[in-house]
């Protein structure tokens, strides 16, 4: 079967990508953790290098496999549509467990924390200034990503390239929102239960968003050199899915923290 193309399978050749990239999240995480304990950013620096050189490379080898050796078949799509709904799926569940741990804690207060929601110590944000902000900037994205989808369809070559555009704006104008916001925020990761729960809510949410934003940067390199038609473009598809999750937290998470404060 390997040497015979009789068939509308896609079977995947030896790759180093795999590995690399374990190798990279590896010393990326390592580096992360020394941070936090006060080393030098060495060994963080080189695992972004290391991921970010093998994500280069991982797409650079699905484009080549998808667009000019035809090896993403209809079967081969569906394949991977029905893998992107599963992921979607455990997205769900990941996040769910967040919002377990924040409603848990908000709803019946430990005595640890004086019984009181939020503790006393801890002074919450306004959920109308910077989280309403990246609440209204993601449903902006999501609505530039869909014009950019619908252009697409319809062979407009430009409205697909302004909608791509600005949608890679936002998701960069979010995290820099983000990270603005985690740096004037009145208190940390360690303090009690609250601190606990809103950054890594907040922290994987907006790495979900980081991660949008280069597929799109990706998709929006291979819309500019033509890799994309009407009736071949599933990455931009099940990035429109990835959106509709994100948005739906967002709103979740600015109801949250209104309820907090």
């Amino acid at each position: 079967m390997k040497l015979s193309h009789n068939h509308p399978y896609h079977l995947v050749d030896f790759s180093p990508w795999p590995l690399t990239g374990a190798i990279g999240v590896m010393t990326l995480v390592t580096g992360l953790v020394k941070w936090f304990h006060n080393f030098n950013m060495n060994l963080l620096i080189l695992g972004y290098l290391i991921v970010i050189l093998t994500m280069y490379q991982w797409w650079r080898d699905i484009c080549r496999e998808g667009t000019f050796q035809g090896k993403h078949t209809l079967l081969v799509s569906n394949g991977l549509r029905w893998g992107m709904i599963l992921f979607i799926v455990s997205e769900i569940f990941f996040f769910i467990s967040f919002f377990w741990a924040f409603f848990h804690s908000s709803l019946s207060p430990n005595i640890e924390i004086g019984a009181m929601w939020p503790p006393s110590s801890i002074i919450p944000f306004n959920p109308f200034q910077i989280p309403l902000l990246n609440t209204i900037i993601l449903i902006s994205s999501g609505i530039t990503v869909t014009w950019a989808h619908h252009g697409l369809m319809e062979n407009n070559y430009s409205q697909t390239t302004q909608g791509l555009f600005l949608t890679i704006l936002l998701g960069i104008y979010f995290t820099i929102l983000q990270a603005y916001e985690y740096f004037e925020a009145p208190f940390t990761i360690a303090d009690s239960i609250y601190g606990s729960t809103f950054f890594m809510a907040t922290g994987f949410h907006g790495l979900h968003v980081i991660i949008g934003t280069l597929f799109l940067l990706t998709c929006f390199i291979r819309h500019i050199n033509n890799h994309f038609s009407n009736n071949h473009h599933f990455v931009l598809k099940q990035k429109l899915d990835i959106d509709i999750l994100l948005i739906n937290w967002s709103v979740l998470s600015i109801s949250g923290i209104q309820e907090a404060s």
